[in-house]
């Protein structure tokens, strides 16, 4: 006679089965995130149910891209996820990143405006606090390379204008796009934002590197600066 141990593992067992072949065999876009992402925490978390690991992770973060933005540290005070877990989810994370970053490669920057947009905001649009980047094209506008820059808290940043400017030098990049997140989830840009957009101008233009833009963007939103008529 089987064991409560053994029947609570083949119901385990039969839930992952049902999942993912009805992921496999439905429209993947279809499926929910919460089923995602339990789908995903299969692999990170073999031997347990991953039912009430993904609820919980769905009730502090409240959506998917939240979650594979969130810290591992903080991830990792959800009962249930160790490193496995944790790297798994930050590696998936990654991997739609480069997905991203490949697809505005293959054609000048400049060409490609909601493809940007779309990467500014896989890259940081749901990370818990400010963070910077510089997207460093050459003279094609062909993306030579994207980089953080400066630090941040919850709503703070600090970015330092001669930085972005000697890194584009090292880079030997003729034009910048910079870009930055509001964790409030308001793309609206603050006073300080703009003075730091105009300070690097100042100091990129007497060396030949075009500021082609500076793109704030949210959870949903973005706010181009350049289409504000603010740079």
């Amino acid at each position: 006679m089987a064991s409560r141990d053994d029947q609570t593992r083949d119901d385990r067992k039969g839930h992952r089965t049902r999942l993912r072949a009805r992921f496999l065999a439905d429209d993947s876009a279809a499926t929910p995130d919460y089923e995602l992402l339990e789908l995903l925490l299969f692999y990170g978390l073999p031997r347990i149910d991953t039912k009430p690991v993904a609820k919980a992770l769905m009730a502090r973060y409240g959506s998917l891209p939240a979650i594979l933005a969130a810290p591992v540290d903080e991830l990792q005070k959800i009962h249930g996820i160790g490193d496995n877990a944790a790297a798994l989810l930050k590696a998936v994370r990654e991997a739609g990143i480069r997905l991203a970053r490949a697809d505005i490669r293959q054609r000048p920057v400049l060409d490609s405006g909601e493809r940007v947009i779309e990467y500014c905001r896989a890259t940081l649009g749901h990370s818990a606090t400010e963070g910077f980047r510089v997207l460093f094209l050459d003279t094609k506008n062909a993306l030579i390379a994207d980089e953080a820059q400066g630090g941040g808290t919850v709503n703070r940043l600090a970015v330092f204008p001669r930085e972005v400017v000697k890194r584009a030098l090292d880079l030997g990049a003729s034009a910048i796009i910079l870009t930055h997140n509001h964790p409030s989830g308001d793309p609206t840009p603050s006073d300080v934002d703009i003075a730091t957009t105009r300070a690097i101008i100042d100091a990129a233009s007497p060396l030949g590197i075009v500021v082609h833009d500076h793109i704030i963007v949210s959870r949903s939103h973005h706010t181009s600066l350049k289409a504000a008529g603010l740079m």
